[in-house]
């Protein structure tokens, strides 16, 4: 079974895709960059800035697939600038300080943005509508 995940604590998509999808006992979050959810503007400013809201969108998309970052087993982080590595990895650090999942990043060309992070997770308790 397939099912849309959606959350008004998280951004609403810009483009033809989902916040994320629940699937065989996993979700699969869209890549999240730093929006802010309640006004739907970017958050612009430096690496551990956009890093700080980026994780805390994807945490919010995983609480609403009954999720969450401990779940976590795969991030990709994709970073306009491969100079921010170790500033976005402080940020990092603080959503996941034990045992952090498989990770990979990746320089990219990113609009405006300074960072993208996508993830996969495993889905422990299912929420019911």
């Amino acid at each position: 079974m397939r099912k849309v995940i959606r959350s008004a604590d998280s951004p609403r998509p810009r483009g033809p895709y989902s916040p994320a999808i629940v699937a065989d006992g996993f979700v699969f979050v869209a890549g999240q960059g730093p929006v802010n959810p309640r006004t739907d503007e970017l958050e612009l400013g430096d690496i551990r800035a956009e890093t700080r809201r980026t994780l805390e969108n994807v945490r919010a998309i995983l609480d609403a697939a009954g999720s969450s970052l401990r779940e976590v087993v795969r991030v990709g982080v994709f970073l306009s600038d491969m100079k921010d590595f170790d500033a976005m990895n402080e940020v990092y650090r603080e959503f996941f300080p034990e045992d952090p999942p498989a990770r990979t990043t990746v320089g990219a060309q990113l609009p405006k943005i300074k960072v993208e992070i996508d993830c996969i997770a495993r889905v422990r308790k299912p929420k019911r509508k």
